[in-house]
């Protein structure tokens, strides 16, 4: 309970530093920070040890995020940034992301646009093709084949180790595009590829070695997503908030129950109903994917148009845009 805004909180401080051409790159190292964490959680031997291990070391932590944390341009503190580096972070990003009073307005914004629905589905469902790694399929598949304590320890640390390096790769490239749809149907593709390895089951163990490492690549979709909805919703400060706990919150919902139904531990080494499930949420990652894309640049596409026509009859096409995008309240703002 107590670290649940954790990871929403960090990406929506990281969206609110960054503009969408740095965003992926850093939304890429958060995540894969945590991903290092379970690479070398297989050292960590015994329940008691590593208990004690994991308690310990968040009150560093802890206070190292009191001390560092810079909260958001508007309202830093923070002792490394200088007066003038301070009025910079805030000048660069075109978002207002000073304290607003809680309003109905806010609801009637969130639930009135498509993008706290689009986003929260997408991330519900891509979510669930971690279940390779988050789930320990290859540790379980070793450990019922006969190999020993040792090698079930370390040999699934090379799923994690290539999540983290497609995480950083893919959030480059994504930067570098603007596009961030392809991230996840590289995801999709490589998850299926995998399941349709390990569902084929008199297939070579080395190729069932490969797919597993091949199935790390669910974890570049993560950082990507999260990015994507800081950019989507970079215009309403209130809303990126909402829409990115939102995105975690509903994840968390599926994967309450998912993991119990579709990859409990007596279908071991197979996982028969869990390969089926994965090439089904690969398949409705894609149609998720083209849906929050399609609708984005049907908004770029409308919000162009208002622009081309404020130009053409003499006026500010900033204004006419920040008119539509933004919330009634700083609407009102604009005509007084």
């Amino acid at each position: 309970m107590a670290e649940a805004s954790t990871f929403v909180g960090t990406h929506y401080i990281l969206g609110s530093w960054y503009k969408p051409g740095e965003l992926g790159k850093r939304s890429a190292i958060f995540t894969s920070s945590g991903l290092a964490g379970t690479l070398f959680s297989g050292v960590l031997q015994g329940a008691v040890y590593q208990f004690i291990i994991d308690g310990i070391i968040t009150l560093p932590i802890a206070l190292y995020g009191f001390l560092i944390f810079p909260d958001v341009p508007a309202t830093t503190k923070a002792f490394y940034l200088s007066e003038e580096e301070r009025l910079l972070s805030s000048d660069r990003m075109s978002t207002d992301t000073s304290r607003k009073p809680l309003s109905w307005n806010l609801a009637k914004r969130v639930l009135t646009r498509w993008r706290w629905y689009a986003c929260s589905l997408l991330f519900a469902i891509s979510g669930e093709t971690e279940s390779f790694g988050s789930n320990n399929l290859m540790g379980q598949w070793l450990s019922a084949i006969g190999y020993t304590v040792e090698q079930v320890d370390y040999y699934p640390s090379g799923v994690t180790a290539f999540g983290i390096a497609s995480t950083i790769v893919c959030a480059t490239w994504t930067d570098h595009t603007r596009a961030r749809w392809p991230v996840l149907i590289y995801m999709s593709l490589a998850c299926t590829v995998a399941a349709i390895c390990i569902l084929v089951w008199r297939s070579p163990t080395g190729l069932k070695f490969f797919a597993y490492y091949l199935a790390g690549a669910s974890y570049s979709g993560q950082a990507t997503t999260f990015a994507w909805a800081n950019q989507i919703c970079a215009d309403d400060d209130q809303e990126r908030a909402i829409v990115l706990a939102s995105m975690n919150m509903w994840n968390n919902v599926v994967n309450a129950w998912w993991p119990l139904v579709l990859y409990p531990a007596t279908d071991a080494p197979r996982f028969r109903k869990g390969m089926i499930a994965m090439i089904c949420t690969c398949a409705a990652t894609l149609g998720a994917t083209w849906l929050v894309w399609y609708v984005e640049r049907r908004e770029w596409r409308h919000k162009g148009r208002l622009e081309r026509g404020a130009v053409a009859n003499g006026g500010d096409g900033d204004e006419i845009d920040r008119k539509d995008a933004d919330t009634s309240e700083k609407l009102d703002d604009a005509k007084a």
